[in-house]
């Protein structure tokens, strides 16, 4: 009996030290995991330390794969537009000299034939060339050494020298001087292309706003034209359907005339929409033209008279202080510094400066026929020009 309660007490005992053991690894196993944490933990925490971070860091760091993929989608969107504009203008020329072109020939006097075919042949000469020196003409980057100019930053994107009027383009990675987007010449627009840019999108316009008048009255006839040939074969299927000795159907029309009355349909709705869009863009950037400034820099001229507005640096408009006259008061106003672009010459400098035209002639020569002479500067120094009349007022003139 004894012998029992014996061996029974040792196989307890056995038990409880194996379960002893068990938990005791365990809790090894739990311990060395959580050490394994904290340490992975504080090596990533030294990795990453940075006494800045804060959550538009943090924010920025996860959209930067968004920013990447964007990035490098808008490269090709570039190689496909380019072939979009290529594509739908040989269609209009193509519509033009096959269709219209024996129609004016048979129909117009000889006055208007020559009016035509000259204004027509320079017109799309202009596109070409401006087009052509748009999308292959380097916009200019700045040096990548040190250099002895004025006003440089650096660049956080791409941490190179910033000169004054320098961005940084996104799409090229790199900074460019002037910087404007134009997403359909898969090219940035800077210094250097900035004339041949607005040239296309002005002789653009003025195409599409010649087709659409001189069509007018072609397009009207060929939508009738469409309608009738719509209300036809509806009648062609009825007396197909019902059709008996006596009746016979409808004409048809051939396919020349279908196509023909098409083409005319869709190179005026074409022109009607290029020259509305199109428009609205050239007259958008004349006004920055007048002003001398591009569409980045309006933003930020804008950011920094409001700021100094605030502060009571600057006022709203230029003031003489001669006084107010008014509701029975003649009070003198205070003399106040007026906010003004350092880089506008005024608005009639400023076409010149940006056609560079030094002289009359070239009025003639750079700007109603194709030049490929260079703009006025290198677009990192900006010198007075020598075709402006005037000297050009500081940032904060009085």
């Amino acid at each position: 009996m004894r012998s029992r309660q014996r061996m029974f007490a040792a196989v307890m005992r056995l038990l409880l030290k194996c379960l002893r053991l068990g938990r005791r690894r365990r809790f090894r196993l739990v311990r060395q995991v959580e050490q394994l944490w904290h340490y992975g933990h504080l090596c990533l925490r030294s990795l990453l330390y940075n006494s800045f971070t804060n959550g538009d860091v943090v924010l920025d760091s996860l959209f930067e794969p968004v920013y990447w993929l964007v990035d490098h989608v808008t490269r090709w969107f570039g190689v496909v537009f380019v072939a979009l504009v290529i594509g739908l203008t040989s269609s209009i020329v193509a519509i033009v000299y096959i269709c219209l072109l024996p129609l004016i020939l048979q129909t117009y006097t000889p006055a208007w034939i020559c009016w035509h075919l000259t204004y027509g042949h320079w017109n799309l000469i202009m596109i070409v060339f401006h087009y052509y020196m748009a999308i292959t003409t380097s916009p200019g980057h700045p040096p990548q050494a040190k250099n002895d100019l004025t006003g440089v930053s650096i660049c956080r994107k791409c941490i190179a020298p910033k000169p004054a009027r320098t961005h940084h383009c996104s799409i090229c990675n790199s900074c460019v001087p002037l910087t404007t987007e134009a997403a359909w010449l898969n090219n940035c627009v800077g210094h250097y292309n900035h004339r041949y840019f607005f040239s296309f999108c002005l002789f653009m316009t003025m195409g599409c706003i010649y087709c659409s008048i001189s069509g007018w009255e072609m397009f009207r006839d060929a939508y009738a034209a469409i309608e009738r040939m719509k209300l036809l074969e509806k009648e062609r299927l009825q007396v197909a359907a019902n059709q008996t000795y006596y009746q016979t159907p409808p004409p048809t029309f051939s396919f020349r005339q279908r196509a023909f009355h098409k083409s005319v349909v869709y190179l005026w709705v074409l022109c009607s929409s290029v020259a509305l869009a199109l428009g609205a863009l050239t007259l958008w950037h004349a006004a920055l033209i007048t002003r001398g400034e591009t569409s980045i820099e309006r933003h930020i001229n804008r950011k920094e008279r409001q700021r100094l507005q605030k502060k009571g640096k600057v006022s709203i408009a230029p003031s003489t202080g001669a006084g107010w006259r008014g509701a029975r008061c003649d009070v003198p106003l205070p003399v106040m510094q007026v906010f003004r672009n350092p880089y506008s010459y005024g608005s009639w400098d400023n076409w010149k400066v940006f056609l560079g035209v030094d002289v009359p002639r070239h009025w003639l020569t750079r700007v109603l026929l194709p030049s490929p002479h260079l703009p006025h500067g290198t677009g990192l120094s900006w010198d007075l020009p020598p075709c402006v009349t005037e000297q050009r007022a500081p940032l904060l003139a009085i």
